[in-house]
C-alpha cells in the first residue's frame, strides 16, 4: 500500500475511535449541581458553609487571618460518578491567597482523580483565568462516556461561596459512598495545610489518605498551629477516631513548654481511648548556611523531643514519629521551608507506616 494512503488510513480511524469513546462536541449545553449536594469530604467539624473546615461564627477568639485560614478548603473533596465527556467549574469565591509560595493553580484550583483498576489516578487540574471570575473553566474534556468514579480536590489557599459542577446536558452526575474509611483528625503548619503543593491532590494528607484508604480531616493552619487554647475546642468537638499533629513547626520555644502538656489533657479528657499522634516538625534547608535558623531549628527540635519522650511515658495513648520530606541530595523544597511535590510524597510515605501500625492498636485498618 502507498505508505501516505497508509497514513490518511490510520489517521481517520484514530478520528473514528476518538469519537466513538465519546468526545466532547465543539459546543456544549451544560447543567450544573452545586458541589456540596453531592456532599462534601474532609470535614474535621459542622460549617454552615460546606465549603468551609471550621465555622467561625461558632468557634470565636480566633484572629481574623486565622478566619481565613480556617475557612479555606484545603483538605476538603467531592466524590461522585459521572458519564459525562467533559467536566466544568463555576466558583465564587470569598477570601483569596495573596502569598507568593504557592502556585494559582494550588491555591484557588481544582484537582481531579478518577479511578481506574480501583486506584485514584491524576487526571487534570484547573483554575479559572485572571480577570474572569466566576467563568466557566473545562477540567477535563473528551473523556469516555461510560461511568466514572471521580474525586475532585478543593482549592488549598481560597474561600468559595459556592462551587458548581457542570456537566451535558443528558449525562448523569450522582454522588457515591464515601471512598475512604475511618475518621483521623490531622492539625497542623502549613505544610498540613499545603503550602507550595503544586496542586491541591498533593498535600501529605491527601496523598495517606489516598495511599491507605484511611481519611485524614485536615485542619492546616499556615503559620497559625501553636497549640493555642481559643483553637482546642474545635479538635474537642470533633467526631474523629483519633489524631496525627504537626504542632511543632509554628509555635516558640517558650509556646512549646507552656502548651504542649495543657493541650495533650484537654484532648485527653474529650477523647479518652483514642490516639494522639505527634509529628516532629522536618528539616528545613534555611538551615544549612544561615546560622542563627541552624541554631533555632536544631534546638526547637531538641527541645520537642525531650518533652515528647516525657510525654510518651506520662500519657497513654501518646505517640512520636519522625517524618520526613528530605532526599538524600536536599532538592525537594521550594523556598528553603515548604516540600515540594515530591518532598510531600515523601512525608507521606515515611509516617505511613508508623501510623498504621499506631492505629491498628486501636482496630483502626
Amino acid at each position: 500500500m502507498n505508505p501516505v494512503k497508509h497514513l490518511l488510513l490510520t489517521a481517520a480511524a484514530v478520528v473514528s475511535a476518538v469519537a466513538a469513546w465519546g468526545q466532547t462536541p465543539a459546543k456544549v449545553k451544560y447543567r450544573f449541581i452545586e458541589a456540596a449536594d453531592l456532599g462534601v469530604l474532609g470535614h474535621i467539624s459542622q460549617t454552615q458553609n460546606p465549603y468551609h473546615r471550621v465555622d467561625t461564627t461558632v468557634y470565636k477568639g480566633w484572629t481574623a487571618w486565622q478566619n481565613n485560614q480556617v475557612r479555606c478548603s484545603s483538605g476538603l473533596s467531592v466524590a461522585f460518578r459521572t458519564n459525562s465527556t467533559v467536566l466544568t467549574v463555576k466558583t465564587k469565591y470569598g477570601f483569596l491567597y495573596t502569598g507568593t509560595t504557592t502556585n494559582v493553580v494550588a491555591h484557588k484550583g481544582y484537582d481531579l482523580y478518577i479511578k481506574k483498576d480501583g486506584k485514584w489516578l491524576y487526571a487534570e487540574s484547573a483554575v479559572e483565568d485572571a480577570g474572569k471570575p466566576g467563568s466557566n473553566v473545562v477540567i477535563i474534556k473528551n473523556m469516555s462516556n461510560e461511568m466514572k468514579e471521580c474525586l475532585l480536590y478543593l482549592p488549598l489557599y481560597s474561600e468559595e461561596y459556592s462551587i458548581q459542577l457542570g456537566v451535558e446536558e443528558g449525562a448523569v452526575i450522582e454522588p457515591i459512598p464515601a471512598p475512604f474509611r475511618h475518621r483521623i483528625g490531622i492539625y497542623g503548619s502549613s505544610y498540613t495545610h499545603g503550602v507550595s503543593c503544586g496542586r491541591a491532590g498533593m498535600t501529605y494528607p491527601a496523598q495517606f489518605t489516598r495511599a491507605t484508604g484511611i481519611q485524614l480531616l485536615s485542619l492546616g493552619m499556615s503559620g497559625q498551629c501553636k497549640m493555642q487554647p481559643y483553637a482546642i475546642p474545635v479538635l474537642e468537638d470533633a467526631e474523629v477516631d483519633g489524631f496525627i499533629f504537626d504542632t511543632f513547626s509554628n509555635p516558640s520555644k517558650k509556646e512549646i513548654c507552656e502548651r504542649l502538656f495543657p493541650f495533650i489533657e484537654r484532648l485527653q479528657a474529650a477523647h479518652p481511648g483514642k490516639p494522639l499522634i505527634f509529628q516532629r516538625t522536618i528539616y528545613r534547608e534555611q538551615r544549612n548556611f544561615d546560622r542563627k535558623a541552624e541554631y533555632d531549628e536544631s534546638s526547637r527540635i531538641a527541645l520537642a523531643d525531650s518533652l515528647m519522650a516525657i510525654a510518651c511515658k506520662k500519657y497513654k495513648d501518646v505517640y512520636y514519629i519522625y517524618p520526613n520530606a528530605t532526599p538524600k541530595d536536599h532538592e525537594a523544597q521550594i523556598d528553603a521551608t515548604h516540600p515540594s511535590n515530591y518532598g510531600y510524597q515523601l512525608w507521606a510515605e515515611s509516617i505511613e507506616k508508623p501510623v498504621l501500625k499506631i492505629l491498628r492498636k486501636y482496630g483502626i485498618r
